[in-house]
């Protein structure tokens, strides 16, 4: 089970981690949390019914990371021979601020929960005297940690900006040399990658 996931009776799954893998993960989604952020809090005096139905942002976020994270809904149409149309980019834009204002703050609820659900479960684990552990989810876990994992290579590829060809086994993300600086983040999200993958090969039927 070292390295990768294993099914678990009842729809979960589970993973040995070493104390390294267990204290970069836990680095990892404390970070994303602070990224996401707290969000807006209703005030104690505040509605609750008007806190449900409050506007999110109308405007991309300024951070790279957080925009790959919270991508406009709508697109740039298409012209003839690829020009994009004006008034078609202008309705578009429109229609994803729209989009936006009501679904980010939701967004970005589910993504803290996600992280959360990480560091709680991590939080949870009885180290073994090697200091390693068996980390054992539930169905409801799995799909936290799916969410999560994909989250953190979005951020991390966006902070790298890796590209379509960076990846694989002859991209030359598997070619720094160890002197460079990424080389650390890469290993990372090269892993995270791994551990997603082992995740999603676990929960299929």
């Amino acid at each position: 089970m070292a390295g990768h996931f294993e099914a678990t009776p009842g729809g979960g799954a589970a993973v040995a981690l070493d104390e390294v893998e267990i204290s970069i993960l836990r680095s990892l989604a404390v970070q994303l949390l602070e990224l996401i952020g707290p969000g807006d809090q209703p005030a104690e005096d505040e509605d609750p019914l008007a806190a449900l139905f409050a506007e999110g942002p109308s405007k991309p976020p300024a951070d790279p990371a957080l925009a790959r994270l919270f991508p406009d809904a709508y697109g740039g149409p298409e012209g003839v021979g690829g020009a994009a149309k004006p008034e078609g980019e202008q309705e578009l834009r429109e229609r994803s601020a729209e989009f936006r204002r009501f679904t980010e703050m939701d967004l970005r609820s589910g993504k803290r929960d996600d992280a959360l659900a990480v560091v709680r479960t991590l939080d949870a684990l009885s180290p073994a005297p090697d200091g390693g552990a068996v980390l054992t989810l539930t169905g409801d876990e799995c799909l936290n940690w799916l969410r999560s994992l994909n989250d953190l290579r979005l951020t991390i590829g966006t902070r790298l900006e890796v590209s379509d060809e960076d990846q694989g086994e002859e991209g030359s993300l598997y070619r720094l040399p160890d002197t460079d600086p990424r080389k650390p983040m890469v290993m990372a999200y090269l892993w995270l990658g791994a551990l997603q993958e082992s995740l999603v090969e676990t929960l299929m039927p």
